[in-house]
C-alpha cells in the first residue's frame, strides 16, 4: 500500500506540478503528517522532490525530472487497454490516436504480459446505445469536442421545442449517457448559468476565436451527478399511492430505477403480502400509462383525480374491445 502510494504521489507531481500537502492528503485520504513522511521517503530514495513554503507553497519535482513508468502489472495493463474499445472514441474522432497509443503500450509491455493484455479487446465490447435504437446522429460532436479541449467559446444553433435559437457558450465538458452525447456549458446570454445541451440537437456550430478560463473548482463528474439527480426529481412532479403484489414489485423494473428506488423507500408491508407505497409520476396521463404496464399486480389508491382518470381509461379500453354484434 505504501509503495503504491509513493508511486502515485510521484506520478501526480509529475503530471500536475506543485501540490500542497493538504491536497495530497485529500487525494489519498491520509493525514498531512503521513504525506510529509512519504515525501521524506521519496527524497531518501533519490527522487528530486523539494518543498516551497508559504501560502502558495507545496511539493514539486525538480524542473525537467521525469521517471519511466515501470512495474506495470498485467491487470493494470488490461484495464488501460479498455481505452482502445471502439465506439465513443470514434465518434470523438480519436479512433486512430487511441489505436496508435494502444500499439505503443503493447510494445512497451514485457513479453509475458502482452498476450493477456491483448485479450481485453477481443473479449469485451462497449455498445452504449439502448436496445431497439441506434445512437443519435452527432454531426456537431467533433467540433464541440475540439472546443471543449482547446477552451474556445462556441456559437451554436440549438433546436428546442421545434425552434432553433442561437446561443453563445463556454463549453466545460462532454458526457456520454445512454448512447447520447451531452454538452455541459455555461451560457453567455442572460444569466450565465451552467446548463446541459444534447449534442444531437445542435444543428450548426462554430468555434470562436475567443477563449475562456475554465473554473478551477468545476468538477464535471460531480456536476453531472448532481444535475442528473435534479433532472430526475424535476421530471417526476406528481405521485401515485399504490398497493403492489410481490410480482408487481418485480415489475417496477419496467418503470425505471428511480421509480423503483422511491417505491422501496416508502414501502409498507401488509398482511396479504402486498406492499403499500408511493411512486413518482411525471403527469396524470404518464402515470396512467405507467401503471397499466403493471397489469393487475397494482391497485391505485390515490390521488382521487388520478384514480378517476385510470378508471376512465380502463372503461375506454373495455368499450373498444367489446365483441361487436353482427347484423341480423
Amino acid at each position: 500500500m505504501l509503495a503504491s502510494r509513493l508511486l502515485s504521489i510521484l506520478m501526480l507531481l509529475q503530471t500536475r506540478g506543485r501540490m500542497s500537502a493538504t491536497a495530497l492528503a485529500a487525494e489519498f485520504e491520509v493525514s498531512v503528517r503521513t504525506i510529509h513522511r512519504d515525501i521524506d521517503q521519496l527524497s531518501a530514495a533519490g527522487i528530486p522532490v523539494f518543498a516551497d513554503r508559504g501560502r502558495n507553497g507545496g511539493f514539486a519535482l525538480l524542473d525537467g525530472y521525469r521517471t519511466k513508468l515501470t512495474g506495470l502489472t498485467q491487470p493494470e495493463a488490461e484495464t488501460l487497454l479498455l481505452a482502445g474499445l471502439p465506439g465513443p472514441a470514434a465518434e470523438l474522432g480519436l479512433a486512430d490516436i487511441l489505436s496508435a497509443a494502444r500499439l505503443k503500450l503493447l510494445a512497451a509491455l514485457p513479453a509475458h504480459v502482452q498476450p493477456g493484455a491483448e485479450r481485453i479487446a477481443a473479449r469485451f465490447h462497449l455498445d452504449p446505445a439502448p436496445w431497439f435504437r441506434v445512437s443519435d446522429p452527432q454531426p456537431a460532436l467533433q467540433t464541440v469536442a475540439r472546443a471543449v479541449w482547446s477552451g474556445n467559446a462556441l456559437k451554436i444553433g440549438y433546436r428546442s421545442e421545434g425552434d432553433v435559437r442561437s446561443r453563445k457558450l463556454h463549453p466545460f465538458g462532454l458526457v456520454l449517457k445512454a448512447g447520447g452525447w451531452y454538452l455541459v456549458a455555461q451560457s453567455q446570454s442572460g444569466e450565465k448559468t451552467i446548463r446541459t445541451y444534447r449534442v444531437a440537437n445542435i444543428v450548426d456550430v462554430e468555434i470562436l476565436e475567443e477563449t475562456f478560463a475554465r473554473p478551477r473548482s468545476f468538477d464535471l463528474a460531480a456536476h453531472w451527478e448532481k444535475s442528473s439527480r435534479d433532472y430526475e426529481r424535476g421530471v417526476y412532479r406528481g405521485h401515485a399511492d399504490v398497493r403492489l403484489s410481490p410480482k408487481g414489485l418485480a415489475l417496477l423494473d419496467l418503470l425505471g430505477p428511480y421509480v423503483k428506488a422511491a417505491a422501496q423507500e416508502t414501502a409498507t408491508p401488509e398482511r396479504d403480502g402486498w406492499m403499500r407505497c408511493r411512486i413518482p409520476i411525471e403527469s396524470p396521463n404518464h402515470g396512467v400509462q405507467e401503471l397499466l404496464r403493471l397489469r393487475d399486480e397494482v391497485e391505485l389508491l390515490g390521488p382521487p383525480p388520478l384514480r378517476k382518470l385510470l378508471m376512465a381509461t380502463l372503461a375506454d379500453i373495455t368499450r373498444h374491445h367489446k365483441p361487436k354484434r353482427r347484423p341480423e
